[in-house]
């Protein structure tokens, strides 16, 4: 074993023996002692029971597809539970650390070398330098694990390493150890909410599409595996919104065609009512049709009309949602023809290249959230953690503050086309940082506006999860309205109202920066009736993000502001305006 400043040689070889050496133990402590914790390692035998000696455990897999979008769901499944009963004990295992870095080379190497540095630094400029320099080891030693994601006997640690940060459990406090040993490991919720571990396997296995950035040549031209698969996604997306574009279409019509069927056999009913004589002689006849009715007769007839041109539409509609179905199984049976030989769950589907693509990407939303000013630091340590259970970004936690904003905000995942609306709720990636605010990575699928699911993304460790939450979804109202009104973005709709309100006032800065701290306004305090925003970007927000009803006739009774807008709705409903 070298000193600690460093070392050489296979890393395997140097792990396996981590817990005999006493340089190890002697760096260990001393780091021990500045992170001012009390060491009370379990024993061995009290983490064997999940994941028994060698510590491989079976990887958690999500529970459904989280890639189709089920138009028939209106808002979030109640969460019932939030953490397990008992913590797995995946943390107390004492070879957590050795697994976690084996077998992974070089990368896993260097990340061992600057923690000792780092953890045993006392001079606040070197450790400064060593924290920086962790933040590209650490990203590196995620890229080199990131391709066994698609593997279910991958160890557990490795890759609780990529979901929560955690490569050291002796960082955790007690405390801290105990939730994240309970928090829950596979998604029941079905929900596209993912840690960053299920978001790698999604792509990699090619369920997911890797997320949109500048296009870039892709090595070995159009015939690799990763192009190829790339190519037969986008089709399957442009297929797929075809699918949805005409099923919400034909939806449409059907249900036009039920209410002029009902008022067909009302005026049929009607039609054959008939009063019978009273006048002697005449008792046994009917009389013949009244103007009236002759008049249904003529309406009837451009009923019928309307229903074989809705038939006609319908059909048409039918024949649209066949073959889109078509072309998805004809690609399906074409990926699956070409598929390794391998089971699908231990195999990537896409290349390792746009894997790794998809880790850069990854890299650069997790410095989003922290912003250049931030706590880029990507290893977890309660010298930086300071949430509380609820407070934490796990999924269900994110799915409670995604439930409570759509509550106030219906309208917060809907998009409409031709006059359906659609809720759909984005893929969210739960990124490991100590960022605070969210965002939106990409409205939708440039392939598929219509029912595609955007991407947003959320910091899990937070000073304010709620607040966090909101920056994503004020983002993704932000970006889905400019997208919809596209050129017209300044002018038009809740973008165009909202930028001309901004430039009226002179202020100078983001624009989108600006609706955001007004969105969350709208959230948190608008909503009790705590009049924050100005009257005009109140009046803005009400009409194109509007409460819901029970809400709006809550805040009528509170103030004469409220009553005002509310009036201002009533006036466009009869105006046949709003």
């Amino acid at each position: 074993m070298e000193e600690k400043e460093g070392f050489t040689g296979d890393i395997d070889a140097l792990i396996s023996d981590l817990e005999d050496d006493p340089a190890v133990q002697e760096d260990f402590a001393a780091a021990a002692e500045f992170e001012d914790r009390d060491e009370s390692p379990a024993s061995s035998s009290g983490s064997q029971g999940k994941a028994g000696p060698s510590g491989v455990q079976k990887a958690p897999i999500g529970a459904g597809n989280v890639a189709d979008v089920d138009l028939s769901v209106r808002s979030f499944a109640r969460i019932e539970k939030f953490f397990d009963d008992k913590p797995n004990p995946v943390f107390d295992d004492p070879a957590y650390y050795k697994t976690s870095l084996g077998g992974e080379g070089e990368s896993a190497q260097r990340l061992h070398a600057i923690l000792v540095k780092y953890l045993n630094c006392t001079d606040k400029k070197d450790r400064t330098v060593y924290r920086q320099q962790i933040v590209s080891v650490y990203w590196n030693f995620l890229r080199t694990l990131a391709p066994k994601m698609v593997n279910t006997r991958l160890p557990l640690c490795k890759r609780l390493a990529m979901r929560y940060g955690v490569v050291l459990p002796s960082l955790f406090s007690p405390e801290q150890k105990e939730f994240f040993g309970k928090a829950i490991l596979d998604n029941y919720t079905g929900e596209p909410i993912l840690y960053m571990d299920e978001w790698i396997r999604e792509v990699a296995i090619g369920k997911m599409k890797p997320s949109t950035t500048d296009e870039i040549p892709v090595k070995g031209g159009a015939n690799t595996p990763g192009a190829q698969q790339a190519k037969a996604q986008a089709a399957i997306g442009k297929a797929s919104g075809k699918v949805q574009s005409a099923d919400s279409l034909v939806s449409m019509k059907e249900a036009q065609r039920d209410r002029l069927e009902e008022e067909l056999q009302d005026k049929v009913k009607m039609l054959m009512e008939h009063n019978q004589y009273s006048l002697e002689g005449l008792e046994k006849h009917k009389y013949p049709y009244t103007d009236l009715q002759k008049k249904t007769c003529s309406e009837i007839a451009n009923l019928l009309k309307d229903l074989q041109r809705l038939d006609k539409e319908i059909e048409k509609g039918i024949e649209e949602i066949k073959s889109a179905l078509s072309d998805i199984n004809r690609i399906n049976d074409n990926m699956a023809a070409n598929a390794p030989a391998e089971s699908e769950k231990d195999s990537a589907a896409v290349d390792q290249e746009t894997i790794l693509g998809e880790m850069t990407t990854m890299r650069q939303m997790a410095k989003m959230t922290c912003g250049r000013q931030g706590n880029q630091f990507p290893v977890f340590t309660r010298e930086f953690f300071h949430c509380l259970p609820q407070g934490t970004g796990f999924r269900e936690n994110v799915i409670k503050e995604l439930a409570w904003i759509e509550s106030i905000d219906p309208g917060c995942f809907v998009r409409i086309h031709r006059n359906m609306p659609n809720r759909i709720v984005p893929y969210t990636l739960l990124v490991p940082t100590y960022g605070d605010s969210g965002f939106c990575w990409e409205p939708f699928d440039r392939y598929n506006r219509i029912t595609s699911r955007g991407r947003i993304c959320i910091p899990m460790y937070p000073r304010n999860l709620k607040i966090a939450c909101l920056t994503a979804v004020a983002d993704l109202r932000w970006q889905v309205a400019k997208e919809k009104a596209s050129f017209d973005w300044m002018s038009d709709g809740l973008t165009g109202m909202y930028y001309q309100w901004i430039d009226g006032q002179k202020l100078k800065g983001d624009l989108k920066q600006f609706f955001i701290a007004d969105y969350i306004l709208w959230i948190t305090k608008e909503a009790l009736g705590q009049q924050k925003l100005p009257k005009e970007v109140r009046g803005i927000f009400w009409r194109y993000m509007p409460y819901p009803q029970e809400l709006k006739d809550k805040l009528k009774k509170m103030s004469l502001t409220y009553q005002e807008l509310c009036q201002r709705d009533a006036n466009r409903a009869m105006s046949d305006g709003y």
